[in-house]
């Protein structure tokens, strides 16, 4: 008998209830911050030698150079080539339907010129260069290759450059696939701490970046959260979520089967249901006892239910709408009769499913809007990656000699204010013509 949690909004401490659910320490292990910073410190001043120490120790893989850890293209291409050609063809589409939504998320540069000739714009730039870090050895994506690379390259970055661990040299030739299909300029077989380590501050051979993407474990996000502000990062992502809103009309096994596909990620992932009717809950608990079973990782589910997954009864749609503000989720699927109705009143939410025939796992390959969402309530503030996060905005402000005078006199007065007499006369001087 699996043991989920089970609530109503009609319960007095509901609320509570609600906010002990959702709670999740996101700090890092102490333990972990402390090794990682001594792996950073340790690569950021013997650059490629202690890379391949790190490399030699956690990974089991010896190597004379750095060099000798970096695939040549005509290994990524070989990857691709040789692939089963169902496999080729679903990577190929899922590539291609990424690449066309996230090149409507191009940003162009702008600018306007006033009556007085004063022109003020912006101009949009891409990054130089990116590093990519994908998971190797039994957590291997080539999905997360896709939706992290192909933005960066509709964004105009010039380089990406791709590190992924191969624990006993053990290469997934469906990740390489994909770098291939995306166009990723270099690939390095490192991982952990020191991948990110060689990114960041740069090697003899491992080129540094300006922006660091990608998952990865306890190590890496360690890593990354050290090495912000010397490079850039996308996020520190938490456990993966799910909150699904049903009315009570979907086949309850495919309900159930939608709260699997995130709890099977790992034990601290956190699958919600939000349904009014108790009848209907009873009937998703049926299945979802029915279904465990069959899965190859029903421990992980099993695991991933009882301990952050629950079964909640609301009053209406209306309510569920609002809990789901609160929840914020990563994964918001809207099972009901009409989703476009319902999407207004919905504010917080990673990547909205909408209707009974768009399950998760859409998103997750080929859909192609981005798979990489904000976690554990921050799509409070937060939005999916996208080729705005490979970006970035200049102002433009060219004034003309007109507009030197009248926003000379408004600055003057402002800068006197706050008593920076540099900032006003240099104003001033505009203003006289001297």
């Amino acid at each position: 008998m699996l043991n989920i949690k089970r609530y109503s909004t009609s319960q007095a401490d509901f609320e509570k209830q609600l906010e002990t659910l959702l709670a999740f320490e996101g700090a890092q292990d102490d333990n972990i911050d402390t090794v990682v910073a001594g792996i950073l410190r340790d690569v950021k001043h013997r650059g490629d030698a202690a890379v391949l120490e790190y490399t030699k120790r956690f990974d089991q893989l010896d190597a004379a150079s750095s060099a000798e850890l970096e695939l040549p293209p005509a290994r990524l291409q070989a990857a691709l080539d040789n692939l089963p050609a169902d496999q080729k063809t679903a990577l190929q589409l899922a590539a291609d339907r990424v690449r066309m939504y996230h090149e409507k998320q191009l940003m162009q540069s702008w600018n306007y010129t006033e009556a007085d000739g004063t022109l003020l714009g912006q101009q949009v730039t891409a990054l130089d260069r990116v590093g990519l870090y994908v998971p190797g050895g039994k957590a291997a994506y080539p999905s997360s290759v896709l939706m992290n690379a192909i933005p960066a390259k509709v964004a105009g970055v010039k380089e990406l450059i791709m590190v992924v661990p191969t624990p006993g040299g053990v290469v997934n030739e469906l990740v390489l696939a994909a770098a291939a299909v995306c166009g990723v300029d270099r690939v390095f077989t490192i991982g952990g701490a020191q991948a990110v380590g060689a990114l960041a501050y740069g090697t003899e051979t491992v080129p540094q970046v300006d922006k660091i993407v990608g998952p990865g474990n306890a190590y890496v996000a360690a890593a990354k959260r050290r090495v912000f502000g010397v490079v850039g990062i996308d996020m520190v992502a938490g456990p993966s979520e799910i909150l699904v809103i049903c009315d009570g009309q979907t086949n309850p096994d495919w309900i159930a089967m939608d709260l699997f596909s995130q709890a099977e990620h790992d034990e601290l992932a956190q699958s919600i249901l939000l349904a009014p009717g108790k009848e209907f809950i009873d009937a998703v608990q049926a299945s979802i006892e029915k279904l465990l079973p069959t899965m190859p990782r029903q421990d992980i589910i099993r695991a991933a239910l009882e301990g952050r997954g629950a079964l909640i009864e609301v009053k209406d749609l209306d309510e569920a709408a609002r809990i789901c503000n609160y929840i914020s989720p990563e994964h918001l699927e809207l099972s009901i009769a009409d989703p476009t109705a319902m999407l207004p009143k919905i504010k917080h939410a990673g990547a909205i499913f909408m209707g009974r025939m768009t399950c998760e796992s859409l998103g997750d390959y080929c859909a192609g809007p981005n798979h990489v969402l904000p976690t554990s309530r921050t799509a409070r503030f937060s939005s999916p990656l996208g080729v705005y996060d490979f970006q970035k905005r200049s102002s433009l402000i060219f004034v003309s000699e007109a507009g030197a005078k009248t926003l000379g006199a408004a600055a003057t007065v402002l800068a006197y204010g706050e008593g920076l007499q540099a900032h006003a006369q240099s104003a001033e001087y505009r203003m006289k013509g001297q």
